[in-house]
């Protein structure tokens, strides 16, 4: 249990973060999202879960 909390206020840190000292930035990711299809989106979160499940395996080895 102890891990899944690192995990969430990992995420939270690294996304605050971005709110924080880049948000003008972050308007600019949004509408580049927004230009995509729904499918690319779709394979890059994906891409994402894949690499994220990756991550976790390689982490408790």
């Amino acid at each position: 249990m102890s891990l899944v909390l690192l995990g969430i206020g990992l995420v939270l840190v690294i996304e605050g973060l971005v709110f924080a000292l880049a948000p003008s930035r972050l308007d600019d990711l949004v509408a580049a999202i927004n230009e995509l299809s729904r499918d690319q989106r779709r394979l890059i979160g994906l891409g994402a879960v894949a690499l994220g499940a990756l991550l976790v395996w390689l982490s408790q080895g």
